[in-house]
């Protein structure tokens, strides 16, 4: 593995169990010094950024979401199905077991409910299920959420975590309706079932992960039923086309000495940061320049771990190939690529 020296960010996990969740998808267990429970913490439906070995590039970054659940387990587990033309999902599955050590980045990821006591309806297709079965164990363990979730998958020999759904939802059955969909048995899901549950449970968050096409068709039809847009929540993949491990080969951008700013005030982590923003440096970096931990991964805007909340004022994205039209009207930045657009006074929260 290269020198993990470049970045700080990075850390060595030990694989301490590998598990057989169907014939082609493997739930990765890594354990967790006790010295690095703080820099794991996360939130259910995170991700796990991974290092793997390449013999062309030296290395690849995969993103993988964790399985699972801060309310209930002591470790972090991503789950990876296999894809056809997946380089890293073949490389996990036929090489990883147990004490095997990768590189990892900390736990990232902005799809993630906001309170564990909202009721909700969740969404999966095939591997999808990852970050939903985090946050639907995590909101039953630590909430009061009731959950309907609909997993579409393949054929049953698809289907991941079956038998843990079908114990949590006999344990929890005030609580967790779960309706499985076999594209084998029923062919693709259809409308009609999405915009039945929308009618039942306007007032619910839905989160939705899996295959693009299976998002946007959801995510329409929910929308269609008049389901409001800041309910309805995607889980967006994108791959990555930097490596976030060789991250500081990136310097700091910073302006000239006679380059305008404009005052903004930073919300992160509890703190509140007034700074001088020059006009034509990204936020990520600004606040890098200062000394200001501000989350980030990519910093190309691929992965939306630097994601913010512009509540006042002005800024454009130098790129934007992740955020929405939606989401970006309602004030979602990509803040490794968000520079200040005219001379007001504004205000971002992390």
């Amino acid at each position: 593995m290269p020198d993990n020296a470049r970045n700080p960010k990075v850390r060595s996990l030990t694989v301490i169990d590998v598990v057989d969740e169907t014939p082609d998808a493997k739930s990765i267990v890594f354990g967790i010094p006790p010295a690095e429970r703080d820099r794991f913490t996360y939130q259910p439906g995170q991700f796990l950024t991974l290092r793997i070995p390449s013999e062309r590039t030296g290395s690849v970054a995969r993103c993988y979401s964790l399985a699972s659940s801060p309310a209930t387990d002591d470790n972090l587990i991503v789950t990876v199905k296999r894809t056809a033309d997946g380089y890293g999902s073949n490389w996990l599955c036929d090489n990883v077991a147990p004490g095997t050590v990768l590189d990892v980045l900390p736990p990232s990821g902005h799809f993630t409910p906001t309170s564990l006591d909202t009721d909700m309806l969740l969404f999966a297709g095939g591997s999808g299920i990852t970050p939903i079965f985090s946050i639907l164990r995590s909101a039953l363990t630590n909430g009061r959420a009731r959950i309907t979730l609909l997993y579409a998958n393949r054929d049953e020999r698809s289907v991941i975590f079956a038998e843990r759904l079908r114990e949590l939802a006999e344990k929890y059955p005030d609580r967790l309706t779960v309706l499985h969909w076999l594209e084998s048995l029923q062919g693709h899901p259809q409308p009609g079932v999405v915009r039945a549950l929308a009618a039942q449970h306007q007032q619910r968050h839905a989160f939705i992960c899996g295959p693009g096409p299976f998002m946007r068709a959801v995510s329409d039809t929910l929308a269609a039923a008049g389901m409001a847009h800041e309910r309805i929540h995607m889980e967006i993949y994108s791959s990555l086309s930097g490596n976030p491990f060789d991250d500081e080969a990136a310097p700091v951008a910073t302006a000239e000495a006679d380059t305008p700013t404009v005052p903004a005030t930073i919300e992160l982590d509890g703190d509140v940061h007034q700074i001088d923003w020059p006009v034509t440096v990204p936020l990520v970096d600004a606040l890098l320049a200062r000394g200001i931990e501000a989350p980030y991964m990519c910093r190309d805007g691929e992965c939306g771990a630097c994601q913010a909340t512009v509540t006042c004022g002005a800024v454009r994205m130098l790129r934007n190939d992740l955020l929405g039209e939606d989401d970006v009207a309602d004030g979602y930045v990509l803040t490794c690529q968000a520079v200040p657009d005219g001379d007001s006074e504004i205000h971002i929260a992390y």
